[in-house]
C-alpha cells in the first residue's frame, strides 16, 4: 500500500480506502463490518468513508460499533462523514442542507453515531444553492477551529463552486476546502480529468480527490456480463434505480465493452475488478480510491489491484481507451 497526500495538505491517505455506502446496515452487520474493516486495515487501508444519509445513519452506527470492537489506535486511521440530506426518514427543513445549523448539528450526530471525538474529513455531500457560500465556509471553519473536524471538502461540486469556496476562504481569512469526492471510473472521466484540471495546481486550490464508484456500480466488476446474479444488490429493495440504469440502452452498450475489457484483464493475468480499480489509481490526481465490499473475499480482491498498476503501460491504456471510445462521459 502506498500513501498519497490529500491534495496539497499534509495528510497521507492510503491509495485504496474502504467505504460503507450501500453495504453497512443493509448487507453488512456489525460482525461482518469488523471482518471487512480488519481485512482492509491489515492490507494498509487507513481511510474509512461514511455519510449521514447512508442507510439513514445506520451505516455510521454500524461503523462506530465495529471501530469500538476493533479498538485501533485513533491516530492510525481516518474517518469521514458527509452532510446534506440528513439522517432522518422524512427530515424537517432544519435537518438537512448546508446551513450553519445543520453543518454543526449533523457533525455532532455523526460523531455520536461513530463513537469518536472528531471527524478527520467532513464533506458537503452536494451543493446547496439556498445557502450563501460564506455561510458554508464559515460553518466548516468553525468546526475545524472547535477541533470537531480536521479537513473539510465537497462532493460532486462543480469546479466553479469549489473555486468560489476557495476564494471566499481567502477573502475572509477562513479555511478553504481540501478535497472533493467525485465519481470516477473508466466510463465517467470528464469531471476528474478535465473540469477539475486547474484545481490540482498547488498554487491554486491544490485539490485532493477521494473518488467513488471505481467499478461503476458493479458494471466494471464483470459480474453482469452474463446477466444479473441473484445475490446482487440490484435485487435489494430500494435499488430499483440501479436495475433500471443497468438495463438502459447506454449501459447495455457499456456492458458489451466490459466484455472486451475482461479480455484485456485476462491477457494481463488479472481480473476485471482489479483492472478497473488499477485504472483509477493510475491517475496521479486521485488521492484515494474508495472501494466497497460485503464480503471479506471482495476486500482481498480489491486490494490486489495495487499490483496491476505497473502493468498498465501506455499500450494497455490506449487499448482501454479504444474499447470505451464514445462510451465515456
Amino acid at each position: 500500500m502506498e500513501y498519497r497526500r490529500l491534495g496539497k495538505s499534509g495528510l497521507k491517505v492510503s491509495e485504496l480506502s474502504f467505504g460503507s455506502w450501500v453495504t453497512f446496515g443493509n448487507q453488512v452487520d456489525i460482525d461482518l463490518a469488523v471482518d471487512c474493516m480488519a481485512a482492509a486495515y491489515d492490507a494498509g487501508v487507513n481511510f474509512f468513508d461514511n455519510a449521514e444519509v447512508y442507510n439513514k445513519g445506520k451505516s455510521e452506527t454500524v461503523m462506530g460499533a465495529a471501530l469500538k470492537k476493533l479498538n485501533w489506535e485513533r491516530d492510525s486511521y481516518i474517518i469521514s462523514s458527509k452532510v446534506m440530506w440528513g439522517s432522518k426518514e422524512n427530515p424537517k427543513p432544519t435537518q438537512m442542507g448546508l446551513s450553519r445549523k445543520h453543518l454543526v448539528e449533523a457533525c455532532d450526530q455523526a460523531i455520536a453515531r461513530m463513537g469518536c471525538e472528531y471527524l478527520d474529513l467532513y464533506f458537503c455531500h452536494r451543493p446547496d444553492p439556498e445557502v450563501p457560500m460564506e455561510e458554508i465556509v464559515r460553518g466548516m471553519t468553525e468546526l475545524i477551529l472547535r477541533g470537531k473536524v480536521f479537513y473539510w471538502g465537497t462532493s460532486e461540486w462543480s469546479a466553479a463552486s469549489i473555486q468560489e469556496a476557495y476564494a471566499v476562504a481567502r477573502q475572509y481569512d477562513l479555511i478553504p476546502p481540501t478535497m472533493d469526492q467525485p465519481q470516477y471510473h473508466i466510463f465517467h472521466r470528464n469531471r476528474v480529468e478535465k473540469e477539475y484540471a486547474s484545481l490540482y495546481n498547488v498554487d491554486n486550490v491544490g485539490l485532493g480527490t477521494t473518488i467513488w464508484s471505481p467499478l461503476a456500480s458493479g458494471l466494471l466488476s464483470g459480474k453482469y456480463n452474463d446477466g444479473i446474479p441473484d445475490d446482487s444488490r440490484v435485487n435489494l429493495p430500494g435499488y430499483e434505480w440501479l436495475k433500471e440504469m443497468l438495463m438502459s440502452e447506454q449501459w447495455q452498450s457499456r456492458l458489451e465493452s466490459v466484455r472486451q475489457l475482461s479480455k484485456v484483464a485476462d491477457d494481463l493475468g488479472t481480473t476485471m475488478p482489479r483492472l478497473a480499480i488499477a485504472w483509477c489509481l493510475k491517475n496521479p490526481n486521485v488521492s484515494t480510491v474508495i472501494t466497497g465490499a460485503s464480503k471479506v473475499s471482495q476486500v482481498t480482491e480489491n486490494m490486489e489491484a495495487i499490483k496491476v498498476v505497473p502493468q498498465l503501460t501506455d499500450d494497455v491504456m490506449k487499448k482501454i481507451d479504444d474499447i470505451t471510445k464514445g462510451l465515456a462521459e
